[in-house]
């Protein structure tokens, strides 16, 4: 491997390792040019090296850009730990890692992300105040999933409204892959305001509370297996589950007139935004709707405040908008407008950093 062709990319790449603990870990920054990298930390049980360090390129890159469309004067950063969560996690072993987080001297921050708990970070704390996302007892701003799928109901108006020209979300049928703590959320206000749902999940306990709450308030609800939900008869996906689900195979199945939801990295190949585009469906690029869990972490930084996250969380809507109407007015894809927004954004945002007098407080003075 030739690795500075690799990490071309990227300002930073880390490898942290300590044998007492067993940590085997690669932190990512991709880019400083917005302010300090901020990305979550996965713990996966990679099959080699090179598919951990492939992850964390990729993740920390799609940071940089979720950043700069959140518009938090933050840059994109990530972090992986190979092991097994399930039983190779230990408070040491994250102890150890946030001493290596420390030794950025910070320029990186990070948090949960899969395969990792607000609990993991609470170890790291001791060792670096450069963790966001832990809860309100220990100083963080708690869930991130309540302002996360807030910004999914925004990038739905959004949405019906470039659809319809109404951005009212009843008498709309959707279909929902994942059930987790956004997913759920989401469907579960999606009923309150009147509209029918198509779901599955492998969890079956999420599946009785929602439709328990369906029962309660008269709302329809369809279960389906995890393969029926392509080929559902909605008007909008809402995909809250894992990445790469619109590839070759699914497209073809697709019935609906949009993709709206909260998975990371729903386009398998940038090329499968074309192919939805071909085929009439208007996919909302995924890190403009979840942005709100990232707009909360990063106001963390700033000391927590939970009206601030969901007023700036709010912009969601006429971000997706714009997204919309430029890549009409440009004849291109969705995300191909959401990437020129954000490289166009932050070119343009990178040019003011250095324009700080000394009797003014530098906006990246956070917590550290």
């Amino acid at each position: 491997m030739n690795m500075f062709a690799k990490i071309k990319e990227h300002e930073q790449v880390v490898f942290c390792n300590d044998e007492s603990t067993g940590l085997k870990a690669i932190i990512a920054i991709h880019s400083t040019r917005l302010g300090p990298a901020l990305g979550g930390c996965r713990m996966l049980p990679y099959a080699s090296e090179e598919e951990a360090l492939e992850d964390v390129l990729r993740l920390s890159k799609g940071m940089t850009y979720k950043c700069a469309a959140a518009d938090v004067d933050f840059g994109g950063g990530k972090a992986v730990i190979i092991g097994d969560p399930r039983k190779d996690k230990t408070p040491e072993l994250f102890r150890a890692f946030g001493q290596f987080v420390e030794s950025l001297n910070g320029r990186f921050y990070t948090g949960t992300d899969m395969g990792t708990s607000p609990e993991d970070f609470v170890h790291a704390l001791r060792e670096t105040n450069c963790i966001v996302g832990v809860d309100e007892v220990y100083g963080g701003s708690g869930d991130s999933s309540i302002p996360t799928a807030q910004g999914v109901i925004y990038g739905l108006q959004a949405t019906n409204k470039a659809l319809t020209g109404s951005d009212d979300l009843a008498g709309k049928s959707y279909s929902i892959q994942g059930l987790g703590k956004v997913g759920l959320k989401v469907a579960e206000r999606l009923l309150e305001e009147g509209a029918d749902l198509y779901v599955t999940d492998i969890n079956q306990q999420a599946i009785d509370q929602l439709l328990t709450k369906a029962k309660m308030i008269g709302a329809g609800v369809k279960v389906l297996n995890k393969e029926e939900i392509y080929h559902a008869n909605a008007d909008i996906f809402i995909p809250c589950a894992m990445g790469g689900i619109i590839n070759d195979e699914t497209i073809d199945q697709f019935n609906v007139k949009a993709i709206v939801g909260s998975a990371n990295n729903q386009l398998l190949e940038l090329r499968h935004g074309q192919k939805l585009q071909e085929k009439g469906i208007l996919y909302a690029p995924d890190y403009i709707v979840n942005s709100g869990g990232l707009i909360q972490v990063a106001d963390e930084l700033y000391t927590p405040n939970k009206e601030r996250v969901l007023q700036k969380t709010k912009a969601i809507y006429n971000s997706l908008l714009n997204i919309y109407e430029y890549a009409d007015a440009k004849g291109i894809t969705t995300i191909e407008a959401a990437n020129q927004f954000c490289e166009n954004r932050i070119e343009a945002r990178s040019r003011r950093n250095s324009f700080f007098s000394h009797m003014k407080r530098p906006k990246w003075a956070v917590r550290t």
